[in-house]
């Protein structure tokens, strides 16, 4: 089965917005670029404190990487330097780090920005972060030990995105790294974009399309793609392969018998690497560490800072190298290792633990049987990538959906008791019911929404889920996390779990007439499991 015509038109559209987005992002210091050409690689830019200059750096095979390094005001060549290092997002420029670069050097850093291979003017083919960009990254630490002040015994590296998930996986290869910053990045490569073994369509059509125009993808990368797009089911097995080898998750012994600390930020909506895996990933790391959730969808929440803004996320990255690279006593170590920023309030939460955050499950029952047609969408649906999260982000307006007008033939529907007081969901909620098709192949997409009195119903989180080779009209159960998410259900409100077969964002695999019966046999009782903050 293929993605359906209407999710196909709605990727493009969708990739056409995001590389718009992109551009814009990294309009804001491209006039800094025109200024210094790349063509006088080791120009300083004159007046400039502290110093900055664009450098060729050979990376892994000797391909040439473009850099830009910034060096403390004064330096003279007579002390060392903490160093830092960052890999470009997927698609940017070399630039992307410049005010955050400019601010970290004032603080007394050695900072080297280097476009990430295959990306503009870097030499190479798109490996997403393969060995060679995990190769590209201790090249650049060899450069900077060797041709700037840095100090070999306080290197840190950060990351937004692509350069995220290098990071992390460098810190896996290289014992030199004391501490990483990883933001809006993946600790597994798959689930974040074939979770519930449903593609991502959107997401993976957005760095399909910002990798052609922005980079030459390797012959391997164009080939996993192209399988990914077309559901080639035969090509499964070889597409897991490479993503787990992609995955800073396979290599977590390795980070944790180098302890690098390592801090991990993300949005609550990111639409390309979800939340659910950055948490995993987290609880299971030895090593100082640090866990922070904001409101909003891929890279937005620090992405004001890539403009020098003030940023809560930039300012924590900060404070992290600061303590964990230059040795500052801060009190960043004895801080609540877990911050959480709500999506209704904007109030900022710190917990010991990423189980400590919720403290009981309250159970949705999902009984009597619902029978739902596929293939046509309901009207419930997980929005678009970026715009929805960004709305609600800055306007808290999430994806909404009127409950009673969804038509019971198309989406099953089931709701809570109004609750008299207010609820706050945090955490990850889990789906459990039985369910029945009458083809060996589907999807389904399961959504939890607050409602109010008037019946529009607000997404608080969502999530796909794909079954393939089951026997028709035989039952089966199904386990599901919806993506974790911090909100606050106001008293008055009922919670309602709503389940159909298609949303925009995902491909479905659902056959023409095809059923889904979803059931709560008495000893297998059918619920969803919503964790609260009492």
């Amino acid at each position: 089965m293929r993605p359906s015509r209407t999710t196909l038109r709605v990727a493009t559209s969708t990739v056409s917005a995001a590389v718009l987005a992109t551009t814009v992002l990294a309009g804001a210091p491209a006039t800094a670029e025109a200024a210094t050409p790349e063509s006088a690689p080791t120009a300083a830019v004159s007046g400039a404190s502290p110093s900055v200059r664009f450098v060729d750096i050979k990376g892994d095979g000797g391909i040439t990487l473009k850099a830009n390094v910034f060096t403390p005001a004064g330096a003279d060549g007579t002390r060392r330097y903490p160093v830092i290092v960052l890999p470009t997002s997927w698609s940017m420029p070399q630039i992307e780090y410049m005010a955050q670069a400019k601010k970290l050097a004032e603080a007394g850093y050695v900072v080297v920005g280097y476009n990430s291979r295959g990306f503009w003017q870097s030499g190479g083919e798109i490996e997403t972060a393969g060995p060679k960009d995990v190769a590209d990254a201790s090249k650049v630490i060899d450069w900077a030990l060797a041709h700037t002040p840095a100090d070999p015994q306080k290197v840190g590296m950060g990351g937004v995105s692509y350069g995220a998930g290098i990071c992390l996986l460098a810190s896996a290869f290289d014992k030199r790294i004391k501490a990483v910053a990883a933001l809006s990045g993946w600790a597994d490569l798959i689930d974040s974009i074939y979770s519930g073994r449903t593609q991502h369509l959107q997401a993976v059509g957005f760095l399909n399309g910002t990798g052609e125009l922005t980079g030459r993808p390797s012959p391997e990368l164009r080939t996993i793609l192209k399988n990914f797009l077309t559901s080639d089911l035969a090509t499964e097995k070889d597409m897991i392969e490479w993503g787990r080898k992609r995955s800073p998750s396979t290599y977590l012994d390795k980070i944790n018998a180098n302890g690098a600390a390592i801090m991990l930020g993300n949005a609550w909506g990111d639409s390309v690497f979800p939340p659910n895996q950055y948490a995993h990933f987290y609880e299971k790391l030895k090593g100082p560490k640090r866990l922070e959730f904001r409101p909003g969808d891929h890279a937005t929440a620090e992405g004001l800072g890539l403009f020098g803004l003030p940023n809560d996320t930039w300012t924590n990255t900060q404070r992290w190298f600061d303590h964990y690279v230059k040795g500052t006593d801060n009190g960043i170590d004895r801080e609540s290792p877990v911050l959480l920023k709500s999506r209704s309030t904007g109030a900022y939460e710190g917990y010991k633990s990423w189980q400590d955050v919720a403290s009981t499950q309250r159970k949705i029952e999902l009984g009597d049987t619902r029978q739902i047609h596929t293939n046509w969408d309901s009207g419930a649906n997980g929005g678009l990538i970026f715009l929805s999260s960004m709305l609600d982000q800055f306007l808290r307006l999430p994806p909404m959906a009127s409950i009673p007008l969804l038509p019971r033939s198309l989406a099953a529907v089931w709701q809570s008791e109004r609750y008299e007081t207010g609820q706050r969901i945090r955490g990850t909620t889990r789906l459990h019911t039985t369910m029945t098709s009458t083809a060996e192949s589907g999807t389904a997409v399961a959504y939890l929404y607050d409602v109010g009195p008037l019946g529009i119903g607000k997404l608080v989180t969502h999530a796909p889920y794909t079954f393939h080779d089951k026997t028709p009209h035989q039952p089966f159960g199904v386990d599901l996390d919806l993506f974790s998410t911090a909100y606050d259900v106001p008293a008055g409100h009922r919670l309602v779990v709503v389940v159909d077969t298609v949303d925009p964002l995902y491909s479905e695999y659902n056959p023409s007439g095809a059923r889904l019966t979803f059931s709560s046999p008495a000893s297998d009782p059918s619920y969803m499991s919503v964790p609260v903050r009492d």
